[in-house]
């Protein structure tokens, strides 16, 4: 599959951390949108990766894509709130590295309001062709709640 414009930062931004920021929010943004080919797209170029799987790692769209298909939708979104924080962002010229935690919070019906997730994201950046591109993606878990209502491995 072919990366489209959707899947890098553009939009004429030269500041390096101002287009690095916009890719780490755009994944939280889409996945809570229920945007699920727009978060693998992200990673065309990348490797994903999480320390409760070490040995398993993702490449390119198609792969996270499918990563992504136990997510439960509820009327086409997940009913999440992905909220990232201390975002720190390194670049060496046509590289760059980011780390921030998250935390992801979920209601549904019948589910009320509650922390579901937390932990770090590691990102490592590179630049080609005069755009930002995720090149790989660490999930750190540190605290895991109640899944039951975000993937449907954890519903059974």
């Amino acid at each position: 599959m072919r990366a489209g414009p959707w899947s890098r930062y553009v939009g004429g931004v030269t500041d390096p951390r101002t287009a690095i920021a916009a890719l780490v929010f755009a994944y939280a943004e889409r996945l809570d949108a229920g945007d699920l080919g727009g978060v693998s797209a992200l990673f065309a170029r990348a490797t994903f990766r999480s320390a409760a799987a070490p040995e398993r790692v993702l490449r390119g769209t198609a792969q996270v894509r499918r990563m992504l298909d136990p997510v439960l939708l509820y009327d086409g979104v997940p009913r999440t709130r992905h909220v990232l924080t201390n975002l720190q962002i390194d670049v060496a010229g046509r590289e760059a590295r980011s780390r921030c935690d998250f935390t992801v919070l979920q209601a549904t019906d019948g589910f009320p309001l509650q922390p579901i997730l937390a932990g770090r994201y590691r990102d490592a950046f590179v630049r080609s062709d005069d755009a930002w591109w995720f090149a790989d993606r660490l999930v750190l878990p540190d605290l895991v709640g109640d899944l039951r209502h975000h993937y449907r491995i954890a519903a059974r």
